[in-house]
């Protein structure tokens, strides 16, 4: 069984380790560096999981199966997203990458854990008690999970026609078709790839330009320079030790900044 992941700022990454220690599971991000073709094909079974953007799987998941589709076809596949509020069909819109039967879903599931958007005023820092307890509901949920799936019981969160209806309201606003690669072009996705801002107090540490997951920084002329590719994970507003980055064309200032339960190095 093969576990591959992406997390912007540790959520996903804390279930996708849970599951693989779990269930025997290899364990990959998206973001390290393997023959993921070789990894892939050696696999029977694949565990994906991913944090839900506006109720749709972030692009470079979204990438990754487009470049992999030939080594992930006909596999068995477990889908596990993370949110902080209800996405309606989170796990589902995963499917919409395939064509009918091209693979088997044997189980998805939801994970609610602490919100990590930090600079948007009516979504408030969670207490470091609310982030303990969150986790720790998801890890139990999760040993729950995978007896289900030692014991051969198929659960489908997310795939009934509510939960599509409720996952398009933002879903279409976010990204347009879920069965989109590329965001149309009047979507939020899309208009979030420019809406990043670098701050004056910016001290050119070059953090962000080692941690951005699809590399949308460069050192340029003595600043940093974003380069219109954004994803909105929210992971260099989240760690820059100046606080002087925002995305998604909301440029308030984060007062907080979320840690998850990792040290922050």
């Amino acid at each position: 069984m093969l576990t591959i992941y992406f997390s912007a700022t540790g959520n996903t990454e804390f279930i996708a380790r849970v599951f693989s220690r779990q269930m025997g599971a290899v364990c990959l991000s998206i973001e390290d560096d393997a023959d993921f073709t070789r990894v892939l094909k050696a696999h029977d079974t694949i565990a994906f999981c991913y944090p839900i953007y506006g109720s749709r799987a972030p692009r470079n998941m979204r990438e990754f199966v487009a470049k992999h589709m030939g080594s992930i076809k006909g596999k068995k596949i477990i889908i596990f997203v993370t949110q902080a509020l209800f996405s309606g069909d989170g796990a589902r819109v995963f499917t919409d990458m395939f064509k009918g039967g091209a693979i088997q879903v044997i189980y998805a599931e939801h994970f609610m854990l602490p919100n990590n958007i930090c600079n948007i005023p009516l979504l408030r820092k969670p207490s470091d008690k609310s982030v303990q307890k969150q986790f720790k509901n998801a890890e139990e949920k999760m040993v729950r999970v995978c007896e289900d799936i030692k014991n051969g019981i198929v659960k489908k969160r997310g795939f009934s026609m509510f939960s599509k209806l409720i996952g398009n309201v933002q879903g279409i606003i976010w990204l347009g078709n879920s069965k989109n690669i590329s965001p149309s072009t009047f979507s939020a996705e899309n208009k979030g790839r420019n809406g990043v801002r670098i701050h004056k107090n910016c001290t050119i540490c070059g953090l962000c330009v080692k941690i951005c997951p699809v590399k949308n920084f460069v050192r340029e002329g003595g600043k940093i320079v974003p380069q219109g590719n954004c994803i909105i994970c929210y992971r260099c507003v989240n760690r820059c030790p100046k606080r002087a980055i925002t995305a998604m064309k909301v440029h308030l200032r984060p007062k907080w900044q979320y840690k998850a339960l990792r040290n922050d190095s």
